[in-house]
């Protein structure tokens, strides 16, 4: 492996633990991100109901060929840049710093908004679940507290540690969507048997089986429940082979995690039959539960639920580690003098970013306590609309990685072994416009995503939020290549010895 760069600005950078996860860990943590079990009783609903309708799975096998075809150019840069910036990094050695720095400030700010929105529907189902199956009622932000808490402690230590909990939580809660639906497909489906017509492409953009459908709607929130499957490429430093496990572990839970998708999703319309999106208009998760309940009894549902509870705190255990690691990113660059020492620090023993994981964790603690003494709901108001700001974030920084992408390998040429029209060209292109193509989906359909919270404040002020993170991106890019041109020139590029930019 020949080094082809190496910033001159590694001295008292603070390491990563080095080797210490393996392809499963990094599946695993990004799946986790993903939430198998909260996208689908969370959004499944909401595309039958209010989206495309009946043609729900054909929108997650859509989603699965746009999100496909985005990774390849994808991975072609994980094989030569591996940072725990991810995005940051890619963008910046593609695009530029600046575009480097809008990235970075957005994508942190997606991750880290990320935590809290999880931390919210946690709560919500952590009471729902108290209440119901054990008859105690506790309010929703001592769950809220618990959660972040939990964070903060098992990401303290070494990432293998969140590797085996997330690990233990997501086979769970795949076996059981898994199971459900392997029982409908068992039984032959619904009342309308196994309604395979539902599966075909065009299904995804047209509204079947309900008045008043919005196919934008639909496509958003399938592309939704996939947010963080790119945070395979944030685990390249701890991970043992980077150039091999990145590659491998993104297009394993793009295609993995699509095909469970359009699975679970096909058997719930089949289990459901014609009437299902007037079910889930009003049932939303009863969907899943009643099915459940008649093929396989009380004691699934219960357990469903447990899991959607863990399967949630998960998530959000996934996401806490995107943010810290995002804030230990850019901390290291010392682009902010002090924050080397301080965002930049791992901790001496277990390699963890600890400092910057103490920061994610009161940023969010700030963020929950805003929405609670503003009497806001935490899955109304919390959860709903900071998935709507950091997945428009996200969506905005997956369409600028795919042309850089393009920036990369053929306006600077690099690695011309690597380089060709479909790889690092054609699909990259194709991606990008794609991505382009559902932040507007988004802009035209956030008012349904967000439901009852569109009437808030703070929805309002979402497009402001992202487009400010990019302004102050942009300036602090600017400003540092005028004032301080070598800061400038690090930006996105302190990557550490085998894992810098390489053949």
């Amino acid at each position: 492996m020949s080094i082809i760069e190496k910033p001159a600005v590694d001295e008292g950078v603070h390491r990563l633990r080095r080797n210490a996860v393996g392809l499963v860990g990094v599946v695993f943590m990004a799946v986790a991100t993903a939430a198998p079990i909260t996208a689908m009783t969370g959004n499944v609903p909401i595309v039958i109901g209010f989206g495309n309708g009946l043609g729900v799975p054909a929108g997650y096998l859509v989603a699965t060929a746009v999100l496909t075809v985005f990774s390849v150019g994808y991975v072609a840069m994980a094989r030569h840049i591996t940072s725990a910036g991810a995005f940051y990094g890619y963008i910046s050695h593609g695009l530029g710093q600046i575009a480097g720095m809008v990235a970075g400030l957005l994508a942190t700010m997606a991750y880290v908004v990320f935590e809290a929105s999880i931390i919210g529907f946690f709560a919500y189902s952590a009471h729902d679940t108290f209440l119901s199956l054990a008859g105690v009622d506790v309010h929703w932000l001592w769950f809220a507290a618990l959660g972040l808490a939990l964070n903060a402690i098992l990401t303290y230590f070494d990432i293998n540690l969140t590797a085996k909990v997330l690990g233990v939580f997501l086979v769970t809660e795949i076996l059981m969507l898994g199971l459900g639906a392997t029982a409908t497909l068992l039984h032959g489906g619904g009342p309308d048997g196994l309604m395979a017509g539902t599966l075909n492409p065009v299904r995804a953009f047209q509204v079947t089986g309900l008045e008043g459908g919005a196919v934008g709607l639909g496509l958003f929130m399938c592309f939704w429940s996939w947010v963080g499957f790119e945070s395979t490429a944030m685990y390249g430093e701890e991970s043992r082979d980077p150039k091999r496990i990145i590659p491998k572990a993104t297009i394993i839970s793009v295609v993995g995690v699509g095909l469970f998708y359009t699975f679970v999703s096909w058997m719930t319309v089949a289990a459901n039959g014609v009437t299902a999106p007037e079910k889930a208009a009003k049932e939303f998760a009863g969907i899943f539960f009643t099915p459940t309940q008649e093929m396989l009894g009380a004691w699934a549902v219960d357990l469903f639920k447990i899991l959607i509870l863990t399967g949630s705190f998960a998530c959000s255990m996934a996401f806490h580690n995107c943010a810290s690691r995002y804030l230990y990113a850019i901390g290291r660059e010392n682009l902010i003098p002090g924050t080397r020492s301080t965002l930049g620090r791992t901790h001496p023993r277990h390699g963890s970013p600890y400092i910057a994981g103490f920061l994610q964790t009161a940023i969010s603690v700030v963020i929950v306590l805003a929405f609670f003494l503003a009497g806001m709901d935490p899955y109304i108001h919390m959860y709903t609309l900071l998935a709507v700001l950091g997945t428009l974030a996200i969506l905005i920084v997956q369409t600028l990685c795919s042309f850089s992408v393009i920036g990369y390998f053929h306006v600077k040429r690099k690695h011309p072994e690597t380089a060709s029209w479909w790889r690092t060209l054609l699909f990259p292109l194709a991606g990008g416009l794609s991505m382009a193509y559902v932040v507007l989906l988004l802009f035209q359909n956030q008012e349904a995503a967000a439901g009852d919270a569109s009437k808030t404040l703070f929805f309002s002020l979402i497009p402001w939020i992202t487009l400010g993170f990019a302004a102050l991106g942009a300036g602090l890019a600017i400003y540092l290549k005028i004032r301080k041109p070598a800061t400038f020139a690090i930006i996105g590029r302190i990557v550490l010895e085998d894992t810098v930019e390489r053949n």
